[in-house]
């Protein structure tokens, strides 16, 4: 596989391995770089003022959640938390309270299932509102 040439050239780069590198005779000139004149910036009163900046109308009010589904997300969210708190600080819990807490959970775990919506709002809606 190997051609003549192939193992001059490897035996020319193990004899030459270790040899220091020739330095050039004369170093380059140092050449400063000279910064580029930028632009005077503009006076304060030339800018842009707070008047002509675009203020965006206040957002509207976040729509109100139906009471039965604010019941089902607190079932979903608070049950496990007091669940897990009462056995991290092995607080004991009345068992009705306990079975209360999971049947809350499952409940509104149910709830919030069953009124998903069966497909999407707008199958043309890409989301973007000018």
């Amino acid at each position: 596989m190997n051609r003549p040439d192939d193992d001059t050239t490897w035996r020319e780069i193990v004899a030459n391995y270790g040899e220091p590198v020739l330095q050039p005779e004369e170093p380059a000139p140092v050449v400063e770089p000279v910064a580029p004149e930028l632009p005077e910036q503009p006076e304060l009163e030339e800018r842009p003022g707070a008047e002509e900046r675009y203020v965006p109308p206040p957002p509207p009010p976040l729509p109100r959640v139906p009471k039965d589904r604010l019941a089902a997300w607190i079932g979903v969210l608070v049950s496990p938390v007091l669940l897990l708190i009462a056995a991290l600080l092995r607080i004991s819990i009345p068992s009705l309270a306990a079975w209360a807490l999971v049947i809350a959970f499952l409940g509104g775990f149910g709830y919030l299932v069953a009124n998903m919506p069966r497909g999407p709002r707008d199958p043309y809606d890409d989301g973007a509102v000018l």
